[in-house]
């Protein structure tokens, strides 16, 4: 069953389309990454899905329905603009949220919550006096307090230090075992890998990447070396069939040209230098997404 069917959906702001004949399957039960760069269409799409704004073409079904105009139950909803009631005090926000989800328990729900991101010696104190980081873990708890079917999330980790990211992490995917489905929008490619079920990116409005990531790094083949030697980059230069490197220091990752044999590379370097580490690899997500993406690779960026 897919809980989000997007169907050649459009949406357009006068002469620029930031949606252009879009369709996407998200099946029930899966973690689904949407990743691109700004301005290219994933907040949008986004919107349309939450009834937030309507496209001007195409259809958009949630679990199994057409729900335009509808009040949207069983769908929690992190935006990438966070907004809180400044005025309240942190449990009573949370309590208040829970109420308007049907949420039972609640009073014993949001001291469990508020212990859990270590918020508890703030459950009395107003929004207002919390910190960005500690703002945004009572917005995911507002979202999830009622352990919804569908889970949206725009940049969840944004902001957060690395152990309330991880607290975060554990949550997904404990929510993902219960049956929940999540859509989360990064910038985080790591986070995509190594997370995601599934991963879509849009591009000036197109669907260019949709699928498992293995299939997705299939489809570029293993061109890529991930090299470490004594001397560095250094060893890579003037070396047939090498495309691009990037240079993280101590490892470089390759990018190899079509039809270059990587034995042919690595007797070249060996001829330089003393080689450390050699392994012929598929690029990471980070590479497709730069690939695809960086304005000189494209000839019609404007």
């Amino acid at each position: 069953m897919n809980v989000i069917e997007l169907e050649k959906i459009t949406k357009t702001y006068g002469t620029h389309k930031a949606v252009d004949d879009l369709s996407l399957h998200v099946p029930k039960g899966s973690i689904y990454g949407f990743i691109g760069p700004n301005g290219s269409g994933k907040t949008t799409t986004i919107r349309m899905i939450m009834n937030i704004l309507y496209p001007d073409n195409g259809n958009i079904r949630l679990f199994g329905q057409e729900l335009i105009g509808s009040r949207l139950d069983g769908v929690g909803y992190l935006p990438e603009e966070r907004g809180l009631y400044k005025k309240m005090k942190v449990k009573e926000l949370i309590k208040f949220h829970g109420e308007l989800k049907g949420v039972k328990d609640l009073d014993q729900k949001a001291d469990g919550w508020l212990k859990k991101f270590d918020l508890s010696k703030w459950a009395d104190k107003k929004v207002e006096t919390l910190s960005k980081g500690m703002s945004q873990k009572v917005q995911f708890i507002v979202t999830i307090i009622d352990e919804p079917d569908l889970i949206i999330l725009d940049e969840p980790f944004s902001g957060l230090d690395p152990v309330n990211a991880e607290i975060i992490k554990e949550v997904i995917l404990k929510l993902r075992d219960k049956g929940s489905t999540i859509i989360f929008s990064t910038h985080d490619m790591s986070v995509a890998e190594k997370m995601c079920d599934f991963i879509f990116m849009i591009y000036k409005g197109k669907k260019v990447l949709d699928g498992t990531l293995s299939s997705i790094q299939e489809k570029f083949g293993q061109d890529t070396l991930r090299v470490q030697t004594e001397l560095g980059v250094s060893a890579l230069e003037a070396i047939n069939g090498i495309e691009k490197v990037n240079d993280f220091g101590q490892i470089q990752e390759v990018r190899m040209s079509p039809e270059t044999n990587s034995q042919d590379v690595l007797m070249a370097i060996m001829e330089k230098t003393k080689v450390l580490k050699f392994e012929l690899t598929s690029p990471s997500l980070n590479d497709i997404f730069i690939r695809i993406a960086r304005p000189e690779n494209n000839e019609d960026h404007e």
